[in-house]
């Protein structure tokens, strides 16, 4: 018994020595890994990015309604937004891909369509576009001939003007903000296009639809939608229908369907005045700090950004400049100055997405020459003041000093509940076959430290990519570094195993903060562009020419740091791009991917 006893303080002795010896060395490794990270210019006091109290009459969040809106855990909620079904926000845990992580589809989900309170459904329905007629080459139609237009299917040429006759039909449209399409005609008001095609035997409808739709440009206001847009019914033999589908909205109809959120826009309007930004709450603990309502802003900047659509159809552009300003407006919620506040990883995100979506709004316009003078020079304005690159350094270096706090000073429940473990559903024994989860309950604290040791200075090397001083992205760099940290990676130890599950997901973010930087910079362009061809009536030769009346400078290619490629075209167009993330010219060419292609202004 004694021996068993001597055995048992023999072992606890060696257990608690380890324990001390391990804590001992991961603390002063952490020490000396801050001291060289902070020598470098690195800011890990979580307390430099505490937000410093600003005065209410100032604050955003504290003009009527803000903070009840676009503050997480508040009830009141005018944009139906809680109501809808799958838009509650819930916490995001660390092992989603960075300590402020939220996943993908939370970022990208849509309200359907439209918040409950903003009235009855807008009257959408399915459109008849045209009416197909297929005879053999050598008989006559059946309709009249001065109604129907005549081709034939094998002719290339003949399936461009069938695209032309049926965009003809629609009119001007543009792709909803929440899904679906926009037109301008009332619904009903929709002439349907006749069209008999000549054809030796008689399609099928794919190929009706091929033939309807072959070399569709999209992006092209003068182009019917295509792809899973149109549908083709057989209606006789020889007799087809082309239609629109249900999720199509005619403008007027949309408006007057999201009518009564108009007096909650202005109030927003009237908050977004104010200079400053500050959430109230309490910032010591990096991830218990307020959070704004990334949710409810983003579904406020889709109502806006679709209303602007609609006067845009209809021939509005101011309407559509009143409602399109507060979307941009929207993100000094989101990037935390003046205040010194860095914003969160995600804030900066919703940030980006928030602007592309502002960004896309006004390319749609410029497609269609809708915007006049007074607009795009307030446009350019606002895009002139799109600065991601050290805002996404701020968030990165934020998100950095916050991870390390937590890590600090969390207990080991706190950690277990932040990467996830706190689900009760999940079984003990399945808990045990995780590495992360037996390194919270089981191993030393000072191994939690020696993490820290392997993920801030990976965050410094990934940090370098931002070349702040020059406005560039260093996209070979980064791509190089993840590369090597990748394959580094899979020789995970207790050591970085932590570090690995709180590491954002850097080369996406940078990538898409990237390209949404270039398309502002391209917007900018556009606008003054614009401008001198509202003034001459054609584009400039060269971009020089626009400044100073109609740009105050030309933003350069943040890939590469040289001009933006433009050129004009035939058809008194033109070729606005970026060499894009690859860092190669591809002669104005378009990838499928962020890492594909050139950056283009379509």
């Amino acid at each position: 018994m004694r021996r068993w006893l001597f055995a048992a303080v023999c072992l606890a002795t060696l257990i608690g020595l380890f324990y001390a010896v391990e804590d001992w060395r991961g603390r002063r490794a952490w020490e000396q890994c801050r001291r060289e990270l902070e020598a470098k210019g690195a800011v890990l006091d979580w307390s430099a990015y505490i937000p410093a109290p600003v005065p209410d009459e100032q604050n955003v969040f504290k003009a009527p309604r803000m903070t009840e809106w676009f503050v997480r855990g508040t009830r009141s909620d005018p944009l139906g937004e809680d109501k809808a079904k799958g838009s509650k926000e819930t916490a995001p845990s660390a092992r989603q891909g960075g300590m402020y992580a939220i996943t993908e589809s939370a970022l990208s989900k849509v309200n359907a369509p439209f918040a409950a309170r903003q009235g009855s459904d807008p009257g959408a329905k399915d459109l008849l576009v045209a009416e197909l007629e297929v005879v053999a080459p050598t008989t006559s139609a059946s309709g009249s001939e001065q109604e129907s237009e005549v081709l034939r299917f094998e002719d290339p040429a003949a399936s461009d003007r069938a695209t032309r006759l049926l965009a003809a039909a629609i009119g001007p449209w543009a792709e909803g903000t929440t899904g679906g399409m926009i037109v301008a005609p009332p619904s009903g008001q929709i002439k349907p296009a006749r069209l008999v095609i000549e054809a030796a035997a008689t399609p099928s409808v794919e190929a009706l639809k091929e033939f309807c739709t072959r070399g569709t440009v999209r992006k092209d206001p003068l182009a019917v939608p295509g792809g899973k847009d149109l549908q083709v019914t057989a209606a006789g033999s020889n007799l087809f229908r082309v239609w629109l589908p249900r999720w199509v909205y005619p403008a007027t109809a949309y408006l007057t369907w999201t009518q009564p959120a108009e007096a909650d826009l202005d109030v927003m309007r009237q908050g977004l005045q104010r200079p400053l930004v500050r959430l109230e709450g309490d910032y010591r603990r990096p991830y218990e700090r307020p959070i704004a309502g990334f949710v409810r802003m983003r579904t406020a900047a889709q109502m806006l950004a679709q209303r602007a659509q609609c006067d845009l159809l209809l021939g509005q552009p101011e309407a559509a400049w009143h409602e399109l300003a507060p979307v941009r407006g929207m993100c000094k919620m989101l990037e935390g100055k003046p205040t010194g506040d860095a914003p969160t990883l995600v804030e900066a995100m919703i940030d980006v997405a928030i602007t592309g979506l502002y960004t896309s709004i006004i390319q749609n316009g410029l497609a269609r020459h809708a915007w006049r003078e007074p607009e795009l020079a307030a446009m350019q304005e606002q895009l002139g003041k799109v600065n991601f690159i050290p805002l996404l350094n701020r968030s990165f270096n934020a998100e950095r000093a916050a991870t390390c706090r937590t890590f600090e000073a969390s207990s080991r429940a706190e950690l277990r509940k932040l990467f996830g473990f706190g689900d009760q559903k999940q079984g003990f024994l399945d808990r045990l076959k995780d590495p992360t989860y037996l390194l919270i309950a089981f191993a030393p604290r000072g191994w939690i430290c020696q993490n820290m040791c392997v993920g801030a200075p990976i965050e410094q090397v990934l940090l370098e990519a931002l070349d702040i001083p020059n406005d560039q992205v260093l996209s070979g760099k980064l791509d190089l570094t993840v590369e090597k940290l990748g394959a580094a990676s899979q020789r995970r130890s207790p050591y970085s195993f932590l570090a690995a599950a709180a590491m954002p997901n850097f080369l996406k973010a940078t990538q898409t903060m990237a390209r949404n930087q270039t398309l502002a910079n391209e917007a900018y362009i556009a606008c003054g562009l614009e401008r001198y061809r509202l003034a001459h009536g054609e584009y400039p030769k060269t971009l020089e020419e626009l400044v100073p009346q109609f740009a105050e400078r030309l933003p350069h290619d943040i890939i590469g740091g040289q001009p933006l490629r433009y050129d004009r075209t035939g058809e008194g167009r033109f070729v606005l791009y970026s060499i894009g993330w690859n860092g190669r010219d591809d002669g104005g060419i378009a990838g499928k991917t962020n890492e594909e292609g050139d950056w283009v202004w379509l």
